[in-house]
């Protein structure tokens, strides 16, 4: 189980004030809308969440990257868990023409507006049961999902990761944090994490749950 990168100089590239987050809103009352999932969330105030979360192509570099390191082919099966909008498994697609994509997500509202190319293969469920069959796909991915969980979920989420897809190529990341610095950052910035652990604390989780994929984070520097 590996240690990887993806995502973390797109995730620095835009700037945040993290105490203007706590003191200028109810925060609080903030995060219990984020947590819906809904319009607000993704396309709503920014104090909700996203401010408004439209493709613009910033996932193809990422999408570059997973494939390479995957290998992944024509003809390859790849899940993404917590999907969103599905704008990376758009990106996915272009960089791997044949690729068989499917996407769960919890937010109805992130599927019904999704990229129209890849809506189709895209579902709102559970990422603690998911909808699919043992082995049924090749690879499964999960981007700024897994946080949202508290820690018993987690353990489902990661095993159920591993049932439908019981090799190595598997990838899952999440928001942490390696200092107390970043561990306030993190804390006034977030809205909807319900599980706080270091990179240490990750790992020893995912190693308990039997997954044997890699694993990431993103930390607000």
């Amino acid at each position: 189980m590996a240690r990887i990168d993806f995502i973390q100089s797109l995730h620095a590239s835009t700037k945040r004030n993290y105490v203007q987050r706590v003191v200028e809103n109810d925060k609080a009352e903030c995060a219990e809308v984020a947590r819906r999932f809904g319009a607000d969330y993704w396309d709503g105030d920014r104090r909700y969440g996203y401010g408004g979360y439209r493709y613009d192509g910033r996932w193809r570099p990422v999408a570059e990257k997973i494939a390479a390191h995957y290998g992944l082919r024509t003809g390859d099966r790849l899940l993404d868990v917590g999907c969103g909008k599905g704008y990376l498994l758009y990106e996915l697609t272009q960089v791997v023409p044949g690729l068989i994509v499917a996407g769960l997500d919890t937010s109805e509202y992130a599927i019904d507006h999704a990229k129209e190319e890849v809506r189709p293969f895209l579902q709102a469920g559970d990422c603690r049961d998911l909808p699919y069959g043992d082995g049924a796909f090749d690879v499964v991915i999960s981007l700024g999902t897994l946080h949202n969980l508290p820690v018993e979920g987690v353990f489902a989420a990661l095993g159920e990761m591993q049932r439908v897809c019981p090799g190595d190529r598997k990838y899952f990341m999440v928001e942490s944090f390696r200092d107390e610095r970043e561990k306030a950052n993190l804390l006034y910035w977030q809205l909807t994490c319900l599980s706080f652990h270091g990179p240490e604390s990750w790992a020893w989780i995912a190693s308990q749950a039997g997954y044997t994929g890699d694993h990431g984070f993103i930390f607000f520097e």
